[in-house]
């Protein structure tokens, strides 16, 4: 049945994917799914974001050129397939008062219109199941939260043979998630774990921020064992070299300890046409018998 399933996972940059359940896509690649990553944007407005390579005058000129290189090696170590939607980076805007978005900038499009991009992926690919961010866009990056618009519209109008009649023949993908790998929960536990065990934990500091802020805790619906992985989503991480320093907090969490006390990748499941009882501890629960 497995050869039989399909998950998309729609991602705003070239690394989203390898943050944001990659541990999840490898698994479902293990067992047969086929999983296509689709990112809107190529990244061309990132900053370099690891320290070792700031400065390097070669990437900053040809920023587009080295993150689809970077793309190309993270998704042959996790095993999916990838597609670029072909948009703009909008950049992360900062300051006070925040300037103005770059004009042609993914962030700005019409959202129907750049929904036609990725229905005409669905449409061609036929996912059950498609990942994306929430309205918030897990933060508040503008082309994240657009990453939610169009995934959102594209999920309702796929299916409609009078939405977008030139972008092939209607698909109707049958659930739609948020990914919300980043939650409180598991943020606590694991820095609960490193103190116990006399460690230091990289997430003091981070846990004291989100104090400041008022944030609705999201609802997770489904937790995807997934453990076995963590390994091939931290190498794929690590091809994003641009992004991360593989020497930097994010890697901070032995693997054993991440393992043993998180050994799961959460979603929260926003729509869905098949009936599933929740929790859930697979994208697919609801389609595999169906």
């Amino acid at each position: 049945m497995s050869d039989d399933l399909r998950l998309m996972a729609v991602h705003a940059h070239p690394d989203d994917e390898s943050s944001k359940g990659a541990a999840t896509m490898a698994k479902y690649v293990s067992e047969g799914v086929e999983v296509l990553v689709a990112t809107c944007t190529g990244g061309e407005r990132g900053s370099i974001l690891n320290p070792k390579l700031q400065g390097d005058a070669f990437i900053e000129k040809n920023m587009h050129e080295v993150r689809r290189k970077e793309m190309a090696e993270a998704r042959e170590i996790l095993g999916v397939k990838q597609a670029w939607l072909g948009f703009v980076d909008s950049g992360l805007p900062e300051g006070d008062p925040l300037p103005p978005l770059p004009d042609g900038c993914f962030a700005l499009k019409d959202v129907d219109e750049a929904a036609e991009a990725l229905v005409r992926l669905i449409r061609e690919f036929k996912p059950q199941v498609i990942t994306t961010y929430d309205e918030n866009g897990g933060y508040p990056h503008p082309d994240h939260i657009m990453t939610h618009k169009i995934t959102m519209a594209a999920f309702e109008a796929a299916g409609d043979p009078a939405r977008y009649p030139d972008a092939g023949e209607p698909w109707q993908p049958l659930k739609v998630y948020y990914n919300q790998g980043f939650n409180r929960p598991r943020t606590v536990a694991l820095h609960e774990a490193m103190l116990e065990r006399g460690l230091e934990s990289p997430y003091g500091e981070w846990l004291e921020r989100w104090k400041q802020f008022e944030r609705k805790e999201r609802t997770i619906t489904t937790y995807v064992p997934c453990a076995d992985f963590f390994a091939i989503r931290d190498k794929a991480l690590i091809a994003h070299a641009t992004q991360i320093d593989p020497d930097g907090p994010f890697f901070k969490i032995p693997m054993e300890i991440q393992q043993e006390v998180w050994p799961t990748e959460e979603y929260e499941l926003a729509k869905s046409l098949v009936d599933t009882s929740l929790p859930e501890d697979d994208l697919f629960a609801g389609i595999r018998d169906n």
